[in-house]
């Protein structure tokens, strides 16, 4: 898309391009990789926060913003979840670099030396909390329908590393948070550590859409399956259902299948939601051709568009 792309186009852009490189759909050696790298696109350039940054600093702008400069370290945290993104924070005595400062704060106001190792004020240490820390982790649908656990690896700069296994529940929203409380920053004159967030990214599905707790999806249907009504095989998250096509189904037609949707945090589930696609037949034989010409001379006065003059 080009730079000024709005969202909209970003979107549309973002699920063609996330269908035809999808592993499950398309088997091409760079199938798994382009669609990555489309995932990571979509990720920067629907977030207009991010979008801001990528403008200003171009492909590295999430090294830079990672790092926040040079990086000294008296202490860091790594996120090592897999699959996922990870998220590094470092720092020394001397403060968080300029870049850091403008374009991603002061971790609320708090400086690096408080963080690290607290402020000595008329020799009594001053208190701060430790700032939050956010990184984020990419599921795939299924994941976000039945839950997922991830293991967060916490270094220290003395070596020791300290594993966290976090439970992403079912049902989980695309860019729904999940709050380790104590994981974040180390505060400063024995106050409170600060939290870990992670942000749960969810990955597109070839097949449903997701809005809600529901689920839509587009189902083909042959020109006498409409036609004559049949039962044909629905996937689900739950595993392939027959759909019962009434007779005369129309193009378009929405079909509601209860309690086929996500996981609801309050309990129950949503809905799937069903859109016919009537796929007409190609490369008709002779005898098919006469037979569709025997239809329209039965139907010659009818007028489907009567309701436009």
């Amino acid at each position: 898309v080009p730079k000024g792309a709005k969202a909209e186009d970003v979107k549309k852009a973002y699920r063609r391009l996330a269908r035809q490189y999808h592993p499950d759909l398309n088997k091409g050696a760079d199938a798994e990789r382009r669609f990555k790298e489309v995932n990571e696109a979509h990720e920067v350039l629907s977030d207009p926060e991010k979008r801001k940054r990528y403008d200003k600093l171009g492909a590295n702008w999430q090294q830079f913003s990672r790092a926040g400069g040079q990086r000294q370290g008296d202490f860091e945290w790594v996120f090592t979840g897999t699959p996922g993104r990870g998220f590094e924070g470092a720092g020394d005595l001397g403060g968080f670099s300029d870049f850091f400062r403008t374009f991603f704060g002061d971790l609320g106001g708090i400086s690096q030396e408080d963080l690290v190792r607290g402020r000595r004020t008329n020799g009594r240490s001053r208190q701060r909390a430790g700032a939050d820390v956010e990184a984020e982790v990419e599921i795939p649908l299924a994941e976000a329908y039945r839950g997922a656990e991830r293991s967060i690896s916490l270094q220290r700069p003395d070596g020791t590393t300290r594993r966290l296994d976090v439970k992403i529940p079912a049902g989980v929203r695309d860019g729904q948070r999940i709050r380790l409380a104590g994981q974040g920053a180390p505060g400063a004159g024995g106050a409170r550590a600060g939290d870990l967030y992670l942000r749960v990214r969810v990955l597109p599905h070839p097949f449903f859409r997701r809005e809600g707790d529901d689920l839509h999806a587009e189902l083909p249907v042959s020109l006498h399956e409409a036609l004559l009504g049949a039962e044909v095989p629905v996937p689900t998250m739950k595993g392939r259902v027959q759909l019962k096509i009434p007779a005369e189904t129309q193009n378009g037609r929405t079909i509601r299948l209860a309690g086929q949707g996500m996981p609801r945090a309050a309990g129950g589930q949503g809905d799937m939601y069903v859109t016919v696609k009537v796929v007409l037949p190609q490369k008709l034989s002779g005898e098919e051709r006469e037979l569709v010409e025997k239809l329209a001379k039965q139907r010659a006065n009818e007028n489907v568009r009567s309701h436009l003059l």
